[in-house]
């Protein structure tokens, strides 16, 4: 992965999500997120570097989780035709399935979305 192919994804995510506060951006140590142009961004888009320890797979169960489902529920057995293709319909699973639809046993079986509506809503209230 290359530090310019990592700030093009974060790049759409700030984008989309115009984040009002700011966010905490946890990443590897991996040279991209190392990188001087990697830093300059999160700077200029009120983003906080979060770095896990060398060797500390444990941070990454979450992402791991992630792409094993991704994996199993859309793309196993699946032959696209092109690139966009195949980023589009992961796209789909992502923006139409599983942020507003997939349950999470450690989210209280919430949606990414319902989880996150209901910390907005928490943090608005003081608790």
């Amino acid at each position: 992965m290359t530090t310019d192919l990592a700030l093009q994804a974060l790049l759409s995510a700030v984008w989309r999500r115009k984040p009002k506060t700011k966010v905490m951006i946890h990443s590897d140590q991996g040279s991209q997120f190392t990188s001087k142009e990697w830093q300059s961004f999160l700077s200029k888009h009120n983003l906080i570097a979060s770095m896990s320890r060398r060797g500390n797979c444990h941070d990454n169960a979450v992402a791991e989780s992630f792409f094993h489902l991704l994996k199993r529920e859309r793309i196993r057995r699946r032959t696209y035709i092109t690139r966009n293709a195949a980023r589009q319909d992961v796209f789909d699973y992502i923006e139409m399935f599983y942020n507003p639809n997939r349950k999470h046993t450690n989210n209280g079986m919430l949606s990414p979305v319902e989880y996150e509506e209901r910390q907005c809503k928490l943090n608005k209230a003081g608790v």
